[in-house]
């Protein structure tokens, strides 16, 4: 009977080791820190970071615009008016200022 039970142990352990590291390897290809979840969080990250780099490039380009307003081979009085009420405080006597951050 001793001698029953080691020849079946000596069948199960080899399955046994396999299926226990097919179930780690497979355990980490899915939770792991370069899993299949940890790369679709990732993919998710990627399109968040495309969006706010598309916003970026958006304000970029609207602040190239005014700067290119402001430059003198093409200089739009509108613009530098506007920039000189704001950042000098400049007005006329009869006009009344109404700045957007004070309307929210």
């Amino acid at each position: 009977m001793k001698n029953d039970l080691a020849t079946r142990f000596q069948y199960v352990i080899g399955p046994i080791i396999a299926v226990s590291l097919l179930l780690y390897f497979v355990y980490h290809l899915i939770q792991g820190e370069r899993g299949l979840l940890a790369w679709g969080h990732l993919k998710q990250q990627i399109v968040v970071a495309e969006q706010k780099l598309n916003v970026v490039k958006v304000e970029q380009h609207a602040l190239e615009q005014r700067v290119h307003l402001l430059r003198p081979d093409s200089l739009d009085t509108d613009m530098l008016e506007e920039q000189a009420k704001e950042k000098l405080n400049f007005a006329y006597k009869d006009e009344i200022i109404i700045k957007d951050d004070e309307l929210g």
